[in-house]
């Protein structure tokens, strides 16, 4: 089993495009309740991939952190799901 977690975004805003700093994680579409199954993404040697569920644009830029966002604020809190 993996000993770290794998990044979860948001698009609660409704943006049309998010950088992000990790190339595998999980989208979950806008804040419970009205988030869609939270699906694993893997762009592989790509550098953008497209949710096919809620059709966020997610672009990889080396220059993020995983739990960075552009624009800022579109990271999940899975400890706050887990809690729930």
């Amino acid at each position: 089993m993996s000993d770290h977690i794998i990044p979860h975004f948001q698009n609660d805003a409704g943006h049309n495009s998010i950088e992000i700093g990790v190339k595998e994680f999980m989208c979950v579409g806008a804040n419970p309740p009205f988030d869609h199954p939270h699906i694993y993404l893997d762009m592989g040697d790509d550098h953008e991939i497209v949710c096919p569920y809620c059709s966020t644009h997610y672009r990889y830029n080396a220059a993020l952190h995983a739990d960075e966002t552009q624009p800022a604020g579109c990271t999940y809190d899975i400890s706050a799901e887990q809690a729930a």
